[in-house]
C-alpha cells in the first residue's frame, strides 16, 4: 500500500498540544491523489502507483494525457507523481488517497524544493565569515585565496564559490504529526518544511524512525 501524498504547503501557524506547550507547526493539505495508473511486476518489471493531486482544465490538457486520465476514470489534474512500492500495490486506478493514511504515524518526511535565492555570494550560499568590516579593510564579503599560482594553477573542482542559490529538492526527515484533519484533508506537522507557501510537495511515512520526539 502506498505511504506518501502529493500535498500542498499551505503555511505556518503555531497550536497548542496536550501538554499546554505551544509548537510551530506547517500546514499541509495532503491528497486527495486520485490513482492514476498501476504498475505490477509481472507485466512492468516493478511495482509501483501513478498517482496525481490538483485540478487542471481539460483545455490546457494535452490529449494524450487527456486519455491517459479517461482510462483510469480520473479527471486532469495537474501533478502526477509515480511512487515505487516493495510488495504487489493494493490500489486500483481511479481510487483515492486521502491524509488519513497517515492516522496513527508519529513522525514523517517531508520532500520539497527550497525557495530560489538567486545568484548569491559566499557569506549568504556557504556561510563564510568573511573579514573585517572597516578600518581600511579591502577584504569583506569576499571568498579569499580561490586557486594557485602554479601547480596545478587551476581553481579546484567543488570549490565553494557565488552562484545559484536555493531552488533544491531536500528531504526532511522525522518530522513529528500533531494533528489530522481528515474532513479539510490537512496534516500539521512539528517544524518548517522545504519550500515557499504553495509550492508542491511530498508527504511520506518517515522511513529512519527515531525514538526522540
Amino acid at each position: 500500500m502506498s505511504t506518501t501524498l502529493i500535498g500542498k504547503k499551505v503555511g505556518m501557524t503555531q497550536v497548542y498540544i496536550e501538554t499546554g506547550e505551544l509548537v510551530p507547526v506547517t500546514v499541509i493539505e495532503a491528497g486527495p491523489c486520485p490513482v492514476v495508473q498501476v504498475k505490477r511486476e509481472k507485466t512492468d518489471g516493478y511495482n509501483a502507483i501513478q498517482i496525481g493531486f490538483g485540478s487542471k482544465k481539460e483545455k490546457n490538457t494535452s490529449n494524450g494525457a487527456l486519455g491517459h486520465f479517461k482510462k483510469a476514470g480520473t479527471s486532469s489534474l495537474r501533478h502526477l507523481r509515480e511512487i515505487r512500492l516493495d510488495d504487489e500495490p493494493q490500489e486500483e486506478a481511479g481510487s483515492n488517497l486521502t491524509v488519513e493514511i497517515f492516522e496513527g504515524e508519529a513522525k514523517v518526511d517531508v520532500i520539497g524544493t527550497t525557495k530560489g535565492r538567486g545568484f548569491q555570494g559566499v557569506v549568504k550560499r556557504w556561510h563564510f565569515a568573511g573579514g573585517p568590516a572597516s578600518h581600511g579593510s579591502m577584504f569583506h564579503r569576499r571568498g579569499g585565496s580561490y586557486g594557485m599560482c602554479q601547480w596545478p594553477g587551476k581553481v579546484i573542482k567543488g570549490k565553494k564559490m557565488p552562484g545559484r542559490f536555493g531552488t533544491d529538492r531536500r528531504t526532511v526527515q522525522n518530522l513529528k504529526v500533531i494533528k489530522i484533519l481528515p474532513e479539510k484533508n490537512l496534516i500539521l506537522v512539528k517544524g518548517s518544511v522545504p519550500g515557499a507557501t504553495g509550492s508542491t510537495i511530498l508527504v511520506r511515512k518517515a522511513i529512519k524512525k527515531r525514538i526522540s520526539a
